[in-house]
């Protein structure tokens, strides 16, 4: 039954990868564009969400350190992907990327550095609570690419943003099936 489990929660992710190469296939075929065509709204989520998807990366590549967790390992690996698919944004509006040169854990947002702290804090008390984190940062992540969809009418960027979302919500239901093996039911 594990084994069905893993392949299906590996699928997911392949499916996933695909959808955002796909979606990234899209956006190169969108005419080139500059970071003046862009609302201060959308300079602001794009800038803002490659950090959040560093700080997701970043929180689990240490989790991973720390427990040796599947789920840290594969979903650290997805975030990357995110990343990616964000800077491809940035670099096709002529946006600064603000995790160039940034190392694991360290970033440009106050608001996004005091977060991973806390967060590396937090789950390095146990499993279930770096679990924990992944759900955290997952809903973080959730509510935050809703608000950035909603402020752009760029179907280039809403594309990503909603690619990323499915992940997100992916992850997810990923993070809440793994604590239910320590018997943690998931409340939001």
């Amino acid at each position: 039954m594990r084994e069905k489990f893993d392949v299906k929660r590996r699928s997911g992710f392949v499916v996933g990868g695909l959808l955002l190469l796909m979606s990234l296939a899209f956006i190169g075929s969108v005419q080139a564009a500059t970071s003046t065509n862009l609302t201060g709204e959308e300079k602001y989520w794009l800038t803002y969400m490659r950090e959040e998807e560093k700080l997701a990366r970043d929180v689990y590549l240490v989790l991973y350190d720390k427990y040796g967790l599947t789920i840290f390992d594969n979903i650290s690996k997805s975030e990357q992907t995110h990343m990616d698919a964000i800077k491809t944004l940035l670099d096709r509006y002529g946006l600064p990327d603000p995790a160039a040169g940034k190392g694991v854990g360290e970033f440009n947002e106050p608001a996004l550095q005091k977060l991973y702290d806390e967060l590396i804090v937090q789950g390095s008390t146990s499993e279930v609570e770096a679990l924990r984190v992944g759900v955290i940062i997952e809903e973080t992540d959730i509510d935050d690419l809703n608000a950035a969809i909603a402020s752009t009418k760029r179907k280039d960027i809403k594309t990503v943003y909603s690619n990323l979302l499915q992940g997100s919500l992916n992850h997810l239901k990923a993070f809440v099936s793994n604590l239910a093996k320590y018997g943690v039911i998931y409340e939001p």
